[in-house]
């Protein structure tokens, strides 16, 4: 009788004894800058279904030069792209999550010529940017309605690397905050350094070098992006030229290095240039891209004591000039941004043994080098 009761009662209207709904989203907004050299003129926005990995096109303001790298603010209201260039420049635009609808606001200058990275802190206070060829990092303010002043600080890298061809001075690649935001960290693949530095806002010299100001790594590798483990313990590395992930132990500001894994198959011999990197997000797993001749994703599996990596799979591009991937907020799908066949492709992600298989789901856009998801709300 008492189940009868119970279940009679699961059926009013208004009361809630019904199974708890997944209220994850289940839509995202997907942001591409490119190079407009080509065929895009400007920066796209899709919606995402993580149901399915299909993509369905929604808006895009053309007449942005070269948005290559972009980021989009915490509060979802703003996106901002370096323009790359021998006259560097930064663009901000208001975001309408809704119709994926940018509206310029301000561009200012970046200080060094051909920016690549961007990023911006939680508190809507601060812009970082990666010149590469002017070898610097720039600190640039941020006003309440989402505009840009101009930079407040630059700080640029000595020396060089063994390549001289690749590495005849300093070239800055990426400004990447801490998970606390207490540090910024840069990578110089000109000097092979990985950089740290102390961030307060509120500071006239917002970024100050730590102790120690950076670690090295192996001559002629190359430093290019990185990503914390989820437990933010553990920092990768993926080096361009190198065509490997270097894991250091974190720990406030400071970087101790504990392994180092190649992308490359025994045997391989042609052109390489190793370039993103992501960990899932549901910690498990690190996807590293390759391209050149590999035109490929490495898998890895992460030990969650240890952070160490453990190879797992390869899996191809199926494009060429995979710069850029990023993987959905759900971890289901990783979409991949091919440069040189103007295409995004979405591969499915097993989320038990991390491999990626083919969706056949592509669509075709001028030299896409960056992704970004952002809330469709």
């Amino acid at each position: 009788m008492k189940n009868l009761l119970l279940a009679a009662v699961m059926f009013i209207p208004g009361l809630i004894f019904a199974q708890k709904k997944d209220m994850t989203p289940k839509t995202f907004d997907l942001v591409v800058g490119t190079y407009t050299s080509g065929n895009s003129k400007g920066i796209s926005v899709y919606r995402f279904y993580a149901e399915t990995g299909k993509l369905a096109y929604l808006n895009q303001i053309t007449g942005v030069s070269n948005p290559s790298y972009l980021c989009v603010s915490s509060n979802n209201k703003f996106v901002y792209a370096v323009n790359e260039g021998t006259q560097g420049e930064v663009s901000s635009f208001a975001f309408e999550p809704k119709t994926g609808a940018l509206t310029f606001i301000n561009k200012v200058s970046t200080l060094g010529a051909d920016p690549c990275y961007v990023s911006v802190d939680k508190a809507q206070k601060s812009l970082f940017v990666a010149n590469y060829s002017g070898g610097n990092i720039a600190v640039l303010p941020l006003n309440a309605d989402g505009s840009i002043a101009p930079a407040v600080q630059t700080i640029r890298d000595a020396g060089h690397g063994p390549n001289k061809d690749r590495q005849e001075k300093a070239h800055v690649h990426t400004a990447v905050l801490s998970p606390d935001e207490k540090y910024v960290l840069y990578t110089d693949l000109g000097t092979d350094k990985l950089n740290i530095t102390r961030y307060k806002a509120s500071k006239s010299n917002p970024i100050t070098p730590a102790n120690p100001p950076f670690v090295s790594v192996a001559p002629g590798a190359g430093p290019r992006h990185i990503d914390f483990s989820s437990d933010k313990k553990t920092l990768y590395l993926i080096t361009e030229m190198g065509s490997s992930v270097i894991a250091f132990d974190y720990n406030n500001g400071k970087l101790k290095q504990k392994q180092t894994v190649t992308l490359l198959p025994d045997g391989f011999t042609g052109i390489t240039g190793a370039a993103d990197i992501h960990v899932s997000p549901d910690g498990r797993f690190l996807y590293a891209s390759n391209r050149g001749d590999a035109n490929d994703i490495s898998i890895f599996s992460i030990n969650q004591e240890t952070g160490m990596l453990t190879f797992v799979d390869r899996k191809s591009s199926n494009g060429k000039g995979p710069r850029n991937f990023v993987i959905d907020p759900t971890g289901s799908f990783l979409l991949v941004a091919n440069q040189n066949t103007d295409s995004i492709i979405t591969l499915r992600i097993d989320k038990n043994t991390g491999k990626l298989t083919d969706t056949y789901y592509k669509i075709e856009i001028g030299n896409p080098v960056c992704l970004k998801f952002a809330s469709a709300r």
